[in-house]
């Protein structure tokens, strides 16, 4: 305490006890606080200084202990640092204590305590008061506290370039826009950061950094693309600031913030249409800060949220922001501000406000409270100016109530088209892309069925030829509807294509349910359906592929049902087929065989044969016959029963007989010229390589001589149809002197009318007639009139299958032209009939039949 006379604003005289050191005389002379202590902590002595800092007289502080005037928080480490320095282990020690003043208020001071030795061993403990230290601290860090909040508000990034120090420092929130951790250290050298930046934007960047590294600027701003650390592209405001300049005015210390700006300018891009006023680029980030002090009412702002309000720098109150909001919206701003405040969580605020020059602007604001380290309430936060932004959405509200008037329409316009896309525009039936979406949910598990089957219609094709595709089309729809009857309410059925339906079966059904269904299905559509006076009759294959047993996938299953179908066609149509594993290897069979014949053309693997006819009368050779064969590399030569059929399915029955029918006439072209005695040669010839584009050109320019060269059609390939294409090809293979064959004549049924249309040179009499006509008269009859109805239309006969010399009597005696069979010789090579014919021993001058035949069994025998 000090009394009425002492003077208050300078320290108190030092009170002194006893005899001093001179060094204590000095100590009360020194700015410092000085404390002379005894060894069990009394005080001995205090200086003027010590005694100013406890706001009491010296008197008053003699004698007492220490700890007494130290605040009890701090009195134990005060303890602690005494009895390391009585310890004698430690010269000096400090701390930061907090000294108890008369009115219970605290000073910090730093102490220092020191040993002093000699007769009277004491401590020294010297103060310095650091109370404008720590104002200076707190300001501090309410400075950065603000502008932290501030900037993250504004969601920028700061940097600091320190040139000098070496020292390149970049926040949390510059790291964070760019997808860096928080702990990533940054490699701030400009060739490694500019390689980070867009090609289009960096001579822009270099420029900008030029300007500022030469002094030309010290506050620069620049937009530009930076690539995110998930590679794509983010546009960055920057903005740096010259802080401290070299002896030669060259920046020596930038710093600056950088502003994720990517979502501005999606949104600038889409205000160009609406406005082209308004610039690509914004040379500032339009955001103001505030800061308010909640307990007192002040508010600090800075200069852009001055400009956004329009507000007098004087004004520091918070009375200005509320005179500036739109009456319309003050209530509910100011409800929102109130209710942020008291929840203590960031909030957002959008409002409207009226500038002292009569504008109506739309701002949105970000806040946040917080209590600052003297306890303060206060409420920091950005604003910035929306109205372009509401300008869009009012002008996208209008085009979106605009289009809600349209919408009813486009909505039945969306229904009809996803129904026609996902439904057959004839029967209403899902259709194929229906039916893969189905197949998808079967895959993924949503769904599940027993059984597929594939559906396929019989003689569809003969309606829609002879009555028309209306017809088709009605057999179509009724077929839909049968099979919409039928099956049920968890089946699915679909038209997949052409006249193929495929029906995907309740999972609860049984094998026998299926059996059944399959058999409904079938029965039902056997049934002669009336069309404009017509009675259409059509049937169904059904192939079936069971799945309950999950040996196959969905899709696999789509294709078992197929090949099950295929299958059930070829045995007679108008039935089903279960798929089974046995049908699986004859299709992969016929698969690897259709892949063997295709390498085997490439390979050149197919070679004709040829086996000689004979006139029946003279056994002169009249002609001979070129046969296909397949010298396969595995299994040897092949006949054509083992290829044929497969040949036809893949469509290379055409290059087969082209490949054969070269082979032939180059053989037949070196026989001419070495003067071999064969007449002509046939070759067999398929429907598909008779109606082939440019056969005749391609023989036309062969310029075979005519009566050379024969082509043998089996007799159901025009049947009694000779169209105008069939009958204009006939007519152009006549003109170039090309006879026509009919093979396996009395097997099928053409009529006498259909081959007198035909009109070919020869008809071949099947072997299947040939070989009986030893036992049975009526097939001899039957031959014999096949025999005579072709002579009557000047059309010589062929019998092929003569296996023995009694055949042959019994057909020279019918009057059959021509012979052909292993009774006279066997299909072969080219060089083994060479052979044949330059031996001419077949056939001796004056040997009757009997003897030719002996003789050629004995050269088959050699």
């Amino acid at each position: 305490m000090t009394t009425a006379s002492e003077d208050k604003g300078s320290p108190p005289k030092p009170a002194v006890a006893g005899t001093l050191p001179d060094a204590a005389v000095v100590l009360d002379c020194a700015p410092l606080g000085f404390c002379l202590l005894e060894p069990d902590g009394r005080i001995r002595h205090v200086n003027a200084a010590f005694s100013h800092a406890l706001s009491l007289p010296a008197d008053a502080i003699l004698g007492e202990p220490i700890v007494r005037f130290v605040h009890p928080d701090d009195a134990g480490l005060l303890s602690a640092k005494t009895a390391d320095m009585e310890g004698g282990g430690v010269l000096a020690n400090q701390c930061e204590l907090r000294l108890v003043q008369p009115d219970g208020s605290t000073k910090p001071v730093m102490a220092s305590l020191s040993q002093m030795t000699g007769p009277s061993p004491s401590i020294i403990l010297q103060i310095q008061s650091i109370d404008e230290l720590k104002q200076a601290i707190t300001a501090l860090q309410k400075s950065e506290t603000r502008w932290k909040y501030a900037l993250e508000s504004a969601h920028q990034g700061v940097w600091d370039h320190d040139f000098d120090a070496n020292d390149l420092f970049y926040s949390i929130p510059w790291k964070t826009m760019r997808g860096m951790a928080a702990d990533a250290p940054v490699d701030g050298s400009l060739d490694v950061w500019i390689e980070n930046v867009h090609p289009a934007d960096r001579e822009h960047v270099l420029e900008c950094i030029r300007r500022q590294d030469e002094g030309e600027v010290e506050f620069n701003i620049f937009q530009y693309r930076e690539r995110h650390a998930d590679g794509h592209w983010i546009w960055i405001e920057s903005r740096g600031a010259s802080i401290e300049w070299t002896p030669e005015g060259k920046p020596s210390r930038i710093i600056g913030t950088d502003t994720d700006i990517s979502e501005r300018k999606k949104a600038e891009a889409q205000l160009e249409e609406i406005s082209r006023r308004l610039r690509l680029a914004l040379d500032v980030s339009k955001v103001g800060v505030f800061e308010a002090n909640l307990d007192t009412g002040t508010i600090m702002r800075d200069k852009q949220l001055l400009s956004i309000y329009g507000l007098d720098p004087q004004q520091p109150g918070l009375s200005a922001f509320e005179e500036r909001l739109h009456p319309d919206d003050r209530d509910a701003a100011l409800a929102r501000v109130a209710a942020g405040v008291a929840s203590a969580i960031p909030f957002m605020n959008a409002f409207r406000i009226i500038r002292p020059d009569g504008k109506i602007r739309h701002i949105r604001s970000s806040s946040v409270t917080y209590t600052d380290n003297e306890g303060a309430h206060k409420l920091i936060g950005a604003n910035w100016d929306v109205t372009e932004d509401v300008t869009l959405r009012d002008d996208l509200e209008r085009a979106r109530q605009l289009a809600e008037a349209r919408n009813l329409e486009l909505e039945a316009a969306r229904t009809r088209i996803e129904f026609n896309a996902l439904h057959d525009h004839l029967t209403g039936l899902p259709n194929r892309r229906f039916l893969d979406q189905r197949l998808d949910e079967w895959i993924a598990g949503k769904v599940d069925y027993s059984a597929i089957l594939h559906i396929d219609l019989d003689r569809f094709k003969q309606i829609n030829d002879t009555l028309g595709h209306q017809a088709g089309d009605a057999m179509l729809m009724h077929t839909a509807n049968v099979l919409s009857a039928i099956i049920g309410e968890r089946d699915f059925v679909a038209r997949i294509g052409g006249d193929e339906f495929l029906v995907l079966c309740d999972p609860r059904r049984s094998q026998d349910d299926v059996i059944l269904l399959t058999d409904q299905i079938i029965e039902a559509l056997r049934q002669p359906v009336a069309y404009e006076g017509h009675l259409c009759r059509f049937g169904a294959s059904v192939g079936i592929a069971w799945t309950a047993d999950g040996t196959a996938d969905a899709r696999q299953s789509l294709m078992n049902a197929d090949i099950a179908l295929y299958r059930a066609k070829g045995l007679g149509r108008n039935r089903y087929e279960f798929f089974t594993q046995q049908l699986q290897t004859q299709i992969h069979h016929a698969k690897r065989t259709a892949d063997e014949i295709i390498k085997g053309l490439e390979d050149g693997e197919f070679v004709p044969f040829y086996q000689p006819q004979f006139d029946a009368r003279t056994l002169d050779v009249t002609g001979v016959e070129t046969l296909a064969r397949w010298r396969h590399p595995q299994y040897g030569l092949l006949a054509p029963d083992y290829f044929l059929k497969i040949a036809e399915d893949i469509n290379a029955l055409t290059a087969i007989d082209r490949c054969i029918a070269e082979q032939a006439l180059s053989d037949f072209s070196s026989w001419e010229t070495q003067g071999f005695g064969i007449p002509r040669i046939s070759v067999n010839v398929s429907s598909s390589r008779l109606r082939e584009p440019g056969l005749i050109d391609s023989l036309r320019q062969l310029n075979i001589p005519r009566g050379k060269l024969s082509f043998e059609l089996l007799e159901s390939i025009f049947l009694d149809d000779l169209d105008e294409d069939s009958s204009q090809i006939l007519s152009d293979l006549s003109m170039l002197g090309i006879d026509i064959e009919i093979d396996d004549f009395g097997t099928g049924h053409a009529s006498i009318v259909g081959l007198m249309k035909l009109n070919p040179s020869r008809l071949k009499i099947d072997r299947a007639l040939v070989k009986p006509i030893i036992e049975a008269a009526e097939q001899r009859k039957l031959v014999g009139s096949i025999i005579d109805i072709g002579h009557s239309l000047n059309i010589e006969v062929v019998a092929e299958g003569v296996e023995t010399i009694r055949h042959a009597h019994i057909l020279r005696d019918l009057g059959c032209d021509t012979l052909q069979g292993y009774a006279f010789a066997r299909p072969m090579t080219r060089a083994d009939l060479e052979t044949f014919i330059r031996s001419g021993n077949w056939r001796p001058p004056e040997a009757p039949i009997e003897a030719v035949h002996r003789m050629v069994r004995r050269g088959r025998k050699a």
